[in-house]
Order: C-alpha cells, then structure tokens, then sequence
C-alpha cells in the first residue's frame, strides 16, 4: 500500500536523520535476530541424522530409546553416549567406551557391523539460557572459547541468556505498549470528546487511580501467586495506559471544535464515525511521538523489577535478573559489562530512534 504524500514526507524527514535510521535499522535487526534465538542458542541440535532418518530435536520430543539407549526420559544430546549412539546407528558398545568409539569414528578407524555414521548439527551457541554447564571449576567463570561471555552464578552462559533476554524484554515493551496506548487512546477520545460530565467523571478516576501505589500492589500480588509474564504484563498495563490519555484528551478537545467537526455532527454522522473517521488522525500524530518513550519506559521499568526481585522467575532470561548476579558477584565483572552494555544500547537505540520520530510527525520540521 503506498504512503500518503504526508506520510511520505514524514518518512523522508526520519531517513535524514541518520542516527534515528540507522538505529531503527540496528535495533530491527537485533530484534529479528532474537526472535530466532532458539536457532542460534539452544541445548538441542537443529538436525539429526539417525539411520538415514533426518529430525529435529529443537522442535520435536525424542527419547534415548529412540536412539537405541534404555531411557525413555527425553535424550541427554551432550552426554558422550546419546552422541556414539547417534553417529553408530545405535551401537551398544557405546555404554561402555563412548568416549573412545567417538574418537574412532571422527578418525575413520571405527568397524562395526551394520555401522551407519550419523551426524549431529548444533546451534552456533550450543547453550539455552536455562543450561546448567559444566564449568570445570566455580560459577560464575570467565569468558573462555566455550562460552563467549562467560557464565552466571548458576553456570549458565551469558550470552544466550542475553539473546534471549533481549527478545523478552522487547517483546514485553511492545505488547505492553500497544495495550497501554490503545486502552489510552480510547479513554482519552471518550474524555475529550464528550466532554462535561463524561470527562469530569474520567479525570476523577484517573486522579484516584494514578494516586495507587503500583510498585506496592506488584509486591503484594507477587506474594500471593507466581509471577509470570503475562501476569506482569496485566499488571504493567493496568497502571500503564493512563500515560497517553491527557495527551490525547487534549488533542480531542480542540479538535471537537473544528469546522469539518462540526458540519459532519449537521448532516448526522454518528458520534463513533466522527470520532474514527475525523479526529483520530489528529491525535494519533501527537501520541505517535510517544511510543517510543513508553516503550523504553516499560523495559527500564521490567528491568527494574526483575533487579529488585518482584518481576519475572530468577530462571527467566531477564537483564535484571543479570544486573542483580553483577551487583552480587563483583568478583566477576563481565556480569556488569555485560548488562550494563546491553542495556544501554538498547535504550540509547530507542531514544535515537523516538528523537527521529518527533522530527518527523512535527509539522514545522521541513524536509531539505
């Protein structure tokens, strides 16, 4: 669908800012990385090759009896004797000197009858972020070539905690900012629309509501049920849509007034078709200033809560959670690089960008 020539005009003003660009650039490209992180970080390969027959462990169950071993328990892919089993086509031998039968057949010296050498394709990273390693000594250890940045206190690798990390706190950000600005959105056309007592009655609610103690009712709740995302989400959303509802009550209110407002109400027009069709346009281009700033607000905020013990599972990929493990271990500094790298860069990716974006939606910024 092609732009309108206002909406092209904005877009030609955002792409002269090069900082805004290239940061909306590198941040989409980090995000869609993320998205794939169980391609890239995962303690179960991406291909097998068993007996000729090609699966995918990273998507589907399969035990270690399906590989020849005795359990049925879901397969262990890093214990030497689930891999001999998979590159000997079930070998029983490999219960007893996998170590050695794998040393023969990386060689060419392994012969065995019915021998079929399978194959295993591992992630990049071949860590998940709830991996517990085994790190030949005390957690947190070091970066080494095994793990990049090193491991936590609980010898789980950094790096795929931070990758995965980074796709739940954006992913958080972004549902609850489109929650937060649609619930926003509607209170505030419905306050400045209707005006009188309609928007006397909101703005009392408003004033009691805004006047709770969030931080207080999250810690409550929190001791009575499990966190979770979701839970966090509808707690993040039920304090949070009241950021854009002055905005956008304002914008309601002087619009109400416009001529082409006011002839639409003369021929009939329903309340609902004016508001949509008519004034919604023009308190979008306010408000879509805005959304970058919630949205770095509610990853500031998630990460947070996370670092003050009140927000996600300690096993949930949080970069709090990893602030926290910093603050705990100063013994072990690329815990704080690395939370401090990430986190920065993200929220100075979003500032770029949201500076971008109100250049570009203000109507007194030409295009040179």
């Amino acid at each position: 669908m092609a732009l309108s020539p206002l909406n092209q005009r904005r877009w030609r003003i955002f792409r002269a800012n090069k900082r805004a660009f290239w940061s909306l650039v590198l941040f989409s490209v980090l995000y869609l990385i993320s998205l794939g992180a169980e391609l890239l970080c995962n303690d179960h390969p991406l291909l097998v090759s068993y007996k000729g027959q090609l699966r995918a462990p990273f998507l589907s169950f399969y035990s270690e009896a399906d590989y020849g071993g005795d359990f049925l328990t879901e397969a262990n892919y890093r214990d030497p004797v689930v891999q001999c089993l998979i590159r000997t086509g079930g070998g029983q031998d490999c219960f007893d000197t996998a170590e050695d039968i794998l040393k023969a057949v990386d060689a060419g010296t392994y012969k065995a009858d019915g021998f079929q050498k399978g194959w295993i394709l591992w992630p990049l990273i071949p860590y998940s972020y709830n991996t517990i390693n085994d790190v030949h000594g005390a957690a947190p250890s070091p970066p080494d070539r095994d793990h990049w940045l090193g491991t936590d206190d609980t010898a789980r690798d950094v790096l795929a905690r931070v990758i995965y990390g980074f796709r739940l706190s954006v992913s958080f950000g972004l549902i609850v900012t489109f929650l937060t600005s649609v619930i926003g959105i509607i209170a505030g056309a419905i306050q400045g629309y209707f005006g009188g007592l309609t928007d006397l009655i909101f703005q009392r609610v408003i004033e009691i509501w805004s006047s709770t103690p969030q931080l207080y009712i999250i810690i409550i709740i929190s001791a009575v049920w499990t966190m979770n995302f979701w839970l966090l989400t509808f707690l993040m959303v039920l304090f949070g849509w009241m950021s854009l509802v002055g905005l956008v009550r304002a914008e309601f209110l002087r619009a109400r007034n416009f001529e082409y407002v006011r002839a639409a109400k003369a021929l009939g027009v329903n309340d609902f078709a004016i508001i949509l069709r008519h004034v919604l346009p023009n308190a979008t281009v306010a408000t879509m200033t805005m959304l970058p700033f919630i949205l770095s607000g509610t990853i500031a905020s998630l990460t947070a809560l996370d670092f003050l013990g009140f927000g996600l599972p300690a096993s949930a990929p949080s970069l709090g959670e990893m602030t926290q493990q910093a603050k705990q271990n100063l013994q072990a500094p690329w815990l704080a690089f690395t939370a401090f790298v990430t986190f920065s860069l993200m929220l100075s990716l979003l500032v770029f960008i949201s500076e971008g974006v109100r250049s570009a939606f203000d109507p007194r910024k030409t295009f040179k």
